[in-house]
């Protein structure tokens, strides 16, 4: 038999049908509105059946212990490390592993920006997924801050709150999502740190993929998997990120910057600049220096809007 609450050491907070009533028509809480959360801890036997689904979402992370979820005609289990979503609307049952019961942190939410974002992650509404999250204690921690919000009263101001850590959960499900698996992702990360924390070194994508321990065609393949770009393009960003911070706060000629993130070229870095901003470095320093007035290195920049025509 399966039991839907009531296990040691359990909380959970669901908001009264008027309150949800109130904060679903208007303002933030209009676009994503958090109506129940809670935390269950080794629950064993729990389950529930809900044959037509709910009016929102369901968000379950497992942090400990198994479960499992059918929904659609599909049977899935859900590890430690791993969350389940349920799209609103979506008949389903799910329950606790009886041998390993899982412990998990929830919530319910609704609303447009909830339903964007979890049609995101599941691909549509007519199925579940099972993802495995790439940094648990920094979901567990919103989590816990979206129950703590409802724990403390259902005024507007922590309705609105808790919407804001509920965002904060969903953004982190679906970019750990577009990510891919973490265990494939890591290679990928520790060039993407590389390159951050270097990024006027010169780039190699063979070199690269030999850092990470991977063929160049299979590295390449998931740092665009995992960044939607190339890594050259990746490194130019990051460069011209650094560019615009130096633009900006210091004086420093505009050739000399350029050759600090790894264009030793002016005219080479001015082009390349203008491809990610549309205009010339010291167009983009005068413009939020909040000055028409030309300065060193627009010698180089108008040569190449000449030649540009």
């Amino acid at each position: 038999m399966r039991i839907r609450d009531g296990f040691p050491g359990q909380r959970i907070r669901v908001l009264p049908p008027e309150v949800v009533r109130t904060a679903s028509s208007t303002g933030l809480t209009g676009r994503l509105l958090v109506t129940d959360a809670g935390y269950f801890p080794h629950a064993l036997h729990h389950g529930r059946q809900r044959r037509r689904g709910v009016s929102g979402s369901i968000v379950i992370f497992c942090v400990s212990g198994r479960g499992w979820c059918e929904a659609a005609g599909e049977r899935v289990g859900v590890e430690a490390g791993e969350v389940l979503v349920v799209p609103a609307g979506l008949g389903h049952v799910y329950g606790s592993d009886d041998t390993d019961p899982w412990t998990i942190w929830w919530m319910h939410v609704r609303g447009p920006d909830a339903d964007t974002a979890v049609g995101q992650v599941c691909g549509g509404h007519a199925r579940v997924r099972v993802l495995r999250v790439h940094d648990a204690f920094r979901l567990t921690a919103e989590l816990t801050r979206v129950v703590e919000l409802l724990e403390t009263d259902e005024t507007m101001p922590s309705l609105v709150r808790a919407a804001g850590s509920a965002w904060s959960v969903l953004a982190s499900i679906s970019a750990d999502d577009l990510a891919g698996d973490p265990q494939r992702a890591e290679p990928v990360r520790q060039v993407r740190e590389l390159l951050r924390r270097d990024p006027a070194a010169p780039v190699s994508v063979s070199a690269l993929a030999r850092t990470a321990g991977l063929s160049t065609s299979h590295f390449a393949a998931l740092f665009r998997q995992a960044t939607g770009g190339g890594v050259v393009e990746y490194s130019k960003r990051l460069r011209m990120a650094r560019a615009c911070e130096l633009l900006i706060t210091t004086t420093r000629p505009v050739g000399e910057i350029g050759g600090s993130v790894g264009y030793p070229d002016a005219q080479y870095f001015a082009r390349q600049f203008r491809s990610v901003h549309g205009c010339t470095p010291s167009d983009f320093r005068r413009h939020h220096a909040g000055t028409s007035e030309p300065e060193e290195g627009d010698a180089v920049d108008g040569r190449l809007g000449a030649v540009r025509g």
